[in-house]
């Protein structure tokens, strides 16, 4: 049974308002149960019982990879089919490797890489690419990002017509240049937060601050944009959004960045972002959706076609999940 068939209309409408805005305050249950009408403690068991059947995954900052100076890139592999199995363990190994899957496609593993600033990745790339039963894998790093946010609707439907909504933001790309101080804080910040009335107490202390420091600098980050946003991420699956897909567009050059824009404004893309192309790998855009079954993402998918009048496109569906956590910033083993 899908979590989302034990939950109740409330757990769903707590769920899609976590996912995009926590509240940075001392209290944050207390301020989320005014928004029901219903006492602290309720929310607070509401979220422990998500958590506990693994629907929450964890409640912290969401970094920008790429501001906190780190190295990343989608990485594709082709893997004899014997050794899949074998192969995601060792890649998984790395801590820098947050998100694996395999895929329906002779590239039947795709996972993403980062790497500390400290450290190169294509050193790292290598040597995963030497792993027995690797046969060639492909390097696809962003070269323009128009999207990043996955937000489940647990209370709606997918879509039968979906429609470009979403106002996008222009990111900045600029690097941020870090203190010592500010790994600390990122260590904090990047916790699972307590359930509990006070949790950001709990960081606050360690970094030996109040807590009205702690979030004068969280809004300084989310300002900035080096902290995306503070706010709870959903195990898909669990949440009954079964049909993880990856549509790749094959766009004309001249187009990609107004099409790259217009399917990012589609609530159901998660992720939008310009790659590099080879030989054998022709799709120059990638945009992430998340559905409950193949045949909703199929129709989205079809949707957006439609739209931005690209008809070059495949879905590459997810068949398993080797792993999805987040990258633990500065960390030792990093």
């Amino acid at each position: 049974m899908q979590a989302n068939l034990r939950i109740d209309a409330l757990d769903k409408k707590l769920l899609n308002d976590i996912q995009w805005v926590f509240p940075l305050t001392e209290r944050p249950y207390l301020e989320i149960s005014k928004r029901y009408n219903v006492p602290e403690s309720e929310i607070m068991q509401r979220i422990i019982y998500m958590k506990k059947i693994g629907l929450i995954r964890q409640i912290n900052a969401i970094f920008d990879t790429r501001r906190l100076g780190y190295k990343s890139a989608l990485i594709a592999f082709a893997i004899r089919p014997d050794k899949v199995n074998y192969v995601a363990n060792e890649v998984n190994k790395h801590p820098g490797v947050s998100h694996n899957y395999e895929r329906n496609h002779d590239f039947n593993m795709w996972f993403t890489l980062a790497v500390p600033p400290y450290a190169d990745l294509k050193t790292e790339l290598d040597r995963m690419a030497s792993i027995e039963g690797v046969i060639k894998y492909r390097l696809l790093p962003t070269l323009k990002l128009y999207k990043i946010g996955v937000r489940l609707d647990m209370v709606n439907e997918d879509p039968e017509k979906p429609k470009p909504m979403d106002e996008i933001k222009k990111l900045n790309p600029k690097k941020f240049d870090l203190t010592e101080r500010d790994k600390f804080f990122i260590r904090e910040l990047q916790k699972d937060l307590e359930i509990i009335p006070e949790p950001f107490k709990v960081l606050a202390e360690n970094l030996g601050i109040t807590t009205e420091d702690l979030f004068v600098k969280a809004k300084e980050y989310e300002q900035i944009g080096i902290m995306r946003r503070f706010a709870a991420i959903l195990r898909h699956r669990d949440a009954g959004f079964s049909a993880n897909g990856m549509v790749v567009w094959n766009v004309p050059e001249g187009k990609i960045d107004e099409i790259g824009y217009k399917l990012a404004s589609f609530p159901q893309v998660s992720h939008c972002y310009r790659r590099p192309t080879y030989p054998d790998w022709k799709f120059n855009l990638f945009s992430m959706i998340h559905a409950r079954t193949v045949h909703s993402a199929e129709k989205i998918a079809a949707e957006m076609s439609e739209t931005v009048g690209i008809k070059d496109y495949t879905i590459l569906f997810s068949s398993r999940e080797f792993k999805k956590e987040r990258v633990k910033y500065f960390e030792e083993h990093n």
